[in-house]
């Protein structure tokens, strides 16, 4: 394991993927980027808007980072991706870049919902070209 990709978005499933990341780039020194996707809605007739203001993945970024950092992982780079899909963005992003390992969290979504709103996690699972950890 030298390159770990962290999928992240402020929430406390995330948070379970950083400490898990984190934890692992400092164990096996390997580099670790943690990455938020802003995903765009609309777009055809009307304007492309983002899920966040800049400013609001930058905050996130941040402290995702030094809480990283904190965690004794020592080779830390934030990444701010734009798409349509959070899995095709980072799926792509990692298999470009020579990430061999992708940490995501992932909700309690079960059901209906589960059906209805998907789940980025598995996704990534299936999509993936290296070895993915789903924390809880």
């Amino acid at each position: 394991m030298k390159k770990i990709l962290c999928a992240i978005d402020g929430t406390d499933h995330s948070s379970h993927a950083l400490d898990l990341a984190a934890s692992l780039a400092a164990k096996f020194g390997a580099s670790l980027a943690v990455c938020a996707v802003n995903v765009a809605r609309g777009g055809a007739r009307g304007p492309l808007i983002y899920a966040w203001e800049d400013d609001q993945v930058k905050k996130i970024l941040d402290g995702a980072a030094e809480k990283a950092k904190k965690s004794g992982a020592t080779k830390v780079e934030e990444l701010a991706l734009r798409s349509r899909e959070a899995a095709a963005a980072i799926v792509q992003y990692a298999e470009e870049n020579g990430y061999d390992h992708i940490v995501v969290g992932t909700g309690d979504k079960r059901g209906v919902s589960r059906l209805v709103l998907g789940s980025v996690a598995a996704d990534i699972s299936g999509r993936a070209h290296c070895s993915v950890t789903v924390a809880r």
